[in-house]
């Protein structure tokens, strides 16, 4: 028996913050130092480099928990399955509730508690729970339903990713572009016939796990009680080159498939320049000079980087057809892959 997906769905904010919004901003380095070009410069150059040319923010009046209950309301309908079916409810986030204005997290009661009380599920044999494991969150709790699902004690799972980024930045580092908000669930269900063939994980937590960590504000006056996301983006990227295609090669191998039978790459949207790296690195461990055409959607050009949300959000637009220039089709082999905050990294080989 395998883990299937039988249902997904996702939610995207209807703000659009595009990169022209943060021509008035003044960006400071990690020293505090104001940096010597102007905004247009900054962006430009930011754009290059990330590929992002907008992302979506969320709401005033929502919040992660909020996001993650419309998305799981998508994938429950795709699948066709009463809630009260569902054994596992795991919700994967980094930062939990952090409400407009503030920066504060709110995780108590537990984020997959408070979905579970919106979805209207009774059920007390629904297990809800939270996973922190950085931008690899939801894949690694794709990968625990798989783990429930293999040895009985799960039948369904729902397994969603939601992040309200922007309401943890600092808007005097530039690195405050690269991030968004929206959320993405699965339904996963058991199968004999495709789904999930097997996985990888691994954790860095060495030198490592400073390179994405919580710190004060670039500028100089900020409030010093206060901490923002941050990142080392330079560290994150040779950190990434180094070991995603190694654990993605790991996954592979220990499904017995050759990376020339897989038709789709999902990675984690973080930066389009080191998304292409890393598949770039990915086919030289298997001495393919060509990349195969359209092996690897984007969507981060448009909705930005929402950690744990990037992964089922694109899958789902891809499994749906919105996707220009890309679709799946029954029995095609995809491999998810993610990384981040940990420093964390995993990858699964799925067979639709």
């Amino acid at each position: 028996m395998r883990t299937v997906i039988t249902g997904s769905g996702c939610f995207i904010p209807a703000n659009i913050k595009k990169n022209n919004s943060f021509v008035t901003h003044l960006f400071y380095d990690e020293n505090r130092q104001l940096i010597q070009h102007s905004a247009e410069d900054i962006i430009s150059k930011f754009q290059q480099i990330t590929g992002i040319a907008e992302r979506r923010y969320a709401d005033t009046s929502m919040n992660a928990s909020c996001m993650a209950v419309e998305a799981a309301k998508q994938a429950i309908a795709d699948a066709g399955i009463d809630a009260e079916s569902i054994d596992q409810l795991i919700v994967a986030h980094n930062f939990g509730d952090v409400h407009s204005n503030s920066i504060q997290p709110d995780t108590v009661p537990s984020i997959a508690s408070r979905v579970k009380h919106r979805l209207g599920i009774r059920n007390p044999s629904c297990v809800a729970y939270d996973l922190l494991f950085g931008c690899p969150g939801w894949l690694q709790g794709l990968i625990q339903a798989d783990a429930y699902t293999r040895s009985g004690m799960a039948k369904t799972c729902l397994v969603i990713g939601t992040e309200a980024l922007s309401r943890v930045t600092d808007p005097y580092d530039r690195d405050s572009m690269i991030y968004s908000d929206g959320a993405g669930a699965v339904v996963t269900q058991m199968s004999d016939n495709s789904g999930i063939i097997g996985s990888h994980s691994a954790s860095f937590a060495g030198d490592d796990i400073a390179f994405i960590s919580m710190g004060k504000s670039n500028y100089t006056n900020g409030n010093g009680y206060t901490n923002y996301l941050k990142m080392q983006g330079r560290k994150v990227y040779e950190f990434a080159l180094r070991h995603v295609p190694l654990a993605i090669k790991a996954c592979l191998d220990k499904c017995n498939i050759h990376l020339s039978a897989v038709k789709k790459i999902f990675i984690h949207q973080a930066n389009e320049k080191m998304d292409e790296a890393i598949v770039n690195r990915l086919l030289k461990l298997y001495n393919i000079s060509d990349v195969p055409q359209d092996i690897m959607p984007m969507n981060i050009q448009l909705l930005g980087n929402s950690s744990v949300a990037t992964i089922p959000t694109l899958y789902n637009m891809v499994s749906k057809g919105l996707f220009h220039n890309h679709a799946l089709h029954p029995h095609d082999i995809i491999v998810f892959a993610s990384v981040g905050a940990g420093m964390n990294i995993n990858a699964v080989c799925y067979e639709v």
